[in-house]
C-alpha cells in the first residue's frame, strides 16, 4: 500500500494502562493487526514517526521511542514529551497526536485537518457527532509547548488543556463523514472492539 506523504510529525501515545479493557489495549488485534498497527498506518506519510511509551513495551518498525517525561501522569504528559522530541529532531512545525484506540483513523483523515490550518492556529481538533471538540486524533503546534508544560506544572492532566481556544481551528462532523467516517470511533473495552469488527464485516 502507498501512503501520502504528510509535511508533519506524528506521535502515538502508548503509555496508558489500559484499565477499561483489561489488557494491554494497544496489542489487541483486530482484522490481523494489533490496534497500535492501525493508527501507525494512518500516519506512515509522516517523516519523523514517534511512539510514547515506556521503553522496551513495543516494537513498532519505522517510529522511535520516546519515554513519557512525567510516567503515569496521562496524555497531556505524553503530548509534551511528543512536542519536546518533534522540536528537537525537526524544530518548530506540526506534530500529528493520536491514541492507540482508534483503529478507523486513515491519512485522508490527518490530510483533512491538516488543509484546515489556519496561518495563526496552534491546533486543529474534530468535531464528533455531538459537536465536542476531540483532543486524541488532533494536530498541535510545537509553539504550544510552554503552554502544555505550565499546564502540567499547574496540577493539570486533561489533554483538552492543550489547546487554546483563541488558536484553535475545528473541522466540523460532516466534513469528515465525507473522508473518513468512523475515523473518530474508539475501542475502550472489549465489547468495543468485537462491535467495530461486526461494523466492518
Amino acid at each position: 500500500m502507498e501512503h501520502s506523504t504528510m509535511p508533519f510529525a506524528a506521535a502515538i501515545t502508548a503509555g496508558g494502562q489500559s484499565r477499561r479493557f483489561g489488557s494491554d489495549k494497544a496489542a489487541a488485534r483486530l482484522e490481523g493487526r494489533t490496534l497500535l498497527e492501525h493508527v501507525a498506518a494512518s500516519l506512515a506519510g509522516c517523516p519523523l514517526r514517534l511512539l510514547i511509551a515506556p521503553p522496551g513495551r513495543y516494537a513498532l518498525p519505522g517510529w522511535q521511542g520516546v519515554p513519557d517525561t512525567r510516567p503515569g501522569e496521562g496524555p497531556l504528559a505524553a503530548l509534551e514529551a511528543a512536542l519536546q522530541a518533534a522540536q528537537a529532531e525537526v524544530g518548530p512545525g506540526w506534530l500529528a497526536f493520536a491514541g492507540v484506540d482508534m483503529p478507523r483513523l486513515t491519512p485522508r483523515y490527518w490530510e483533512t485537518l491538516a488543509r484546515a490550518r489556519t496561518p495563526d492556529a496552534l491546533a486543529v481538533l474534530a468535531l464528533d457527532a455531538e459537536g465536542r471538540p476531540q483532543p486524541l486524533a488532533a494536530l498541535y503546534h510545537t509553539d504550544l509547548l510552554p503552554h502544555v508544560t505550565a499546564r502540567l506544572e499547574a496540577g493539570e492532566r486533561r489533554l483538552r488543556a492543550a489547546a487554546r481556544p483563541e488558536s484553535t481551528v475545528v473541522v466540523p462532523p460532516h466534513v469528515l463523514e465525507a473522508v473518513s467516517p468512523d475515523a473518530l470511533r474508539n475501542v475502550n473495552t472489549p465489547a468495543d472492539l468485537a462491535a467495530l469488527g461486526k461494523a466492518e464485516q
